[in-house]
């Protein structure tokens, strides 16, 4: 599971617990909600969820640059 954080390759079930474990965290729902959802609806929200994780490192790293 370490390797596939760290941007290798998974098993489809692994790679499918860390996308139901990231949203349930992020949406701080649970995770059967997820399960529930329709495949596109989870990858948008997980589109989305990566997009605002990049711009808070964004921000971070200028406010450490100050």
């Amino acid at each position: 599971m370490r390797r596939v954080l760290k941007g290798g390759q998974g098993s489809p079930s692994t790679v499918s617990l860390i996308i139901v474990y990231t949203l349930a965290s992020a949406l701080k729902i649970s995770p059967l909600e997820i399960y529930q959802m329709p495949a596109s609806l989870v990858l948008d929200l997980l589109t989305t969820h990566s997009v605002f994780e990049e711009i808070k490192a964004e921000e971070m790293e200028k406010l450490k640059k100050k």
